[in-house]
């Protein structure tokens, strides 16, 4: 049974549909000096879409293999940045204390009852840059992981295998945690949280999010969203966390936390910060998200451009060679963007 049976067959994975109908997706120009390079994607049999905004202006749009542009895709391990973005504005808020925190008194009814002393010492940072030290709940152990009855007491139980603050071990069971403590801190949903506070992003919209059988929402997978939805907060994160109106949503400080550098990822060699990689593109500093498939959000702020791409789920976009093909395209496009 691969990962995607495994994860359709878990027992309460509910999807939560927007109660609000969906705005009218943006339409591109007819042509721009991102056509060649959006033609060219045509090649890439699993991309699906790809979306451009460029100079606080949208700029392209392109669907492909028969996908819709405005049919809401799921983003998969890119929303791990979305989950970045609501522990951000809790700290602003006051509702987590700040990256330091320690997560044990946070989740202390879901301890093991006999916990390694190394769990007092992990932090909601160390949970953000997958530097916790917990084994990981992705690749080869996550049909393990959401085949329990408890994700949260499951990820916690896992045996160390580094130090907290030191080797990065991506997990998703990392973000899971970080989910639940929005939700024991707040007494509500992260998706209401997401909706309140990411709410006044213009184009933003969650269309689902699964949760785990204790109702938990999936902190960094299995969330959906239209394409234009995953450019509009990529373009708030460039924009230094206000709105297209000026409306401050995420602070500067918080974006400037969440791309520094704080490890390496083991498979790629690219930096990693708070739910984000960091890598050079077509000449320029990138931030990116990467989802499960080649599910793609790419931010160079010096080039004044965001990129936003979906691809079919089936297949790790890794091992594929189609994350590459990704990075090859979106380094062209920051190209064409030119300086900005």
């Amino acid at each position: 049974m691969n990962r995607r049976t495994l994860l359709l067959a878990a027992p309460v994975l509910l999807l939560t549909p927007r109660p609000t109908p969906a705005q009218p997706a943006p339409t591109p120009p007819a042509s721009s000096p991102f056509t060649p390079a959006l033609d060219s994607a045509s090649s890439l049999a699993p991309l699906r879409t790809a979306h451009v905004a460029h100079n606080n202006q949208f700029a392209a749009a392109r669907a492909y293999n028969g996908a819709s542009l405005t049919a809401p895709a799921n983003i998969k391990s890119a929303s791990k940045s979305v989950m970045s973005a609501l522990v951000g504005i809790a700290i602003d808020k006051g509702v987590l204390e700040g990256p330091d925190q320690p997560i044990a008194p946070l989740l202390a009814r879901d301890l093991p009852d006999d916990p390694d002393p190394r769990l007092a010492k992990v932090t909601i940072g160390n949970l953000l840059s997958m530097q916790a030290g917990l084994a990981r709940t992705s690749g080869p152990n996550y049909g393990r992981w959401i085949a329990s009855g408890n994700w949260v007491r499951a990820a916690l139980a896992e045996e160390f295998e580094a130090e907290p603050g030191g080797l990065m071990l991506y997990s998703t069971g990392s973000t899971h945690l970080l989910s639940a403590i929005l939700t024991r801190k707040t007494g509500r949903p992260a998706l209401a949280l997401a909706r309140d506070w990411l709410g006044p992003v213009e184009g933003f919209a969650i269309a689902s999010w699964d949760r785990d059988p204790q109702g938990i929402y999936f902190g960094g997978n299995q969330m959906a969203m239209r394409p234009s939805s995953l450019l509009a907060f990529g373009e708030l994160y460039r924009r230094g966390g206000l709105t297209a109106d000026g409306t401050r949503i995420v602070s500067q400080a918080w974006i400037d936390e969440s791309w520094r550098v704080r490890t390496q990822s083991r498979f790629t060699g690219d930096g990693y910060g708070y739910g984000w990689f960091r890598r050079r593109l077509g000449g320029a500093d990138v931030a990116y998200a990467w989802g499960y498939g080649g599910q793609m959000l790419y931010i160079a702020p010096e080039r004044g451009l965001t990129l936003a791409m979906t691809s079919a789920t089936d297949s790790p976009a890794g091992r594929s060679g189609h994350r590459d093909d990704l990075h090859r395209l979106a380094a062209t496009l920051i190209e064409a963007a030119g300086a900005g």
